[in-house]
């Protein structure tokens, strides 16, 4: 089969638009597509779906990369889109996303599964019509104390925090090249082990 007839991967992080939001934990998936872009020397422009939009080579391979435009709760309508607009079928829909249940710092992929009460996996598994995509599930940890977890996630990183996102960033860039390079399961043994041994 020729290249050109090989749809692409559509890799979409999660986040809210403006600068109010840029640096909140929420806003992890976003930050790390805009990271690479950067890496591409692609820019991200504004799509028709609702969301910015580039297309670039990820691990050798095709790939739209795409934050939606819209508020977290609303993601899933730019995915939908986008996934129509550029022929890409759910098995090749990666999603990057904060994960409250995860250790900061700590990477899962997973594939399908539950929301876990996350407003943006909520909206795009109701707009494409299955919960069965990619996810690159980015920990942030759970709100210290009693502090209520979507006040948590609407702030921004700590500064010890903000010095790991250094690491963190690349880490889940690679986590998603591994994805495209050799599939789930593949993927899974590599980087949940390096997990278990921080």
């Amino acid at each position: 089969m020729p290249v050109s007839d090989t749809p692409p991967w559509l890799i979409v992080g999660l986040g809210n638009p403006g600068p109010k939001y840029a640096g909140n934990r929420h806003n992890v998936g976003a930050m790390v597509v805009q990271r690479i872009a950067e890496d591409a020397g692609a820019s991200l422009r504004a799509h028709k779906a609702g969301a910015s939009a580039a297309q670039v080579r990820l691990a050798g391979e095709p790939a739209v990369i795409a934050i939606p435009s819209s508020y977290m709760n609303e993601s899933g309508g730019a995915v939908a889109g986008l996934m129509r607009f550029f022929k890409v079928p759910l098995e090749r829909l990666i999603v990057i996303h904060d994960e409250l249940d995860i250790d900061f710092a700590a990477l899962r992929l997973k594939r399908g599964g539950g929301e876990g009460g996350h407003n943006g996996l909520r909206s795009i598994s109701k707009s494409v019509g299955s919960k069965d995509y990619l996810r690159v599930r980015v920990g942030i940890g759970r709100p210290p104390g009693r502090m209520d977890p979507a006040a948590y996630v609407l702030k921004d990183f700590n500064a010890t925090e903000r010095k790991e996102l250094d690491f963190l960033v690349p880490d889940t860039i690679e986590a998603t090249e591994l994805l495209l390079q050799h599939g789930l399961t593949d993927a899974q043994n590599v980087v949940h082990a390096r997990g278990a041994a921080r």
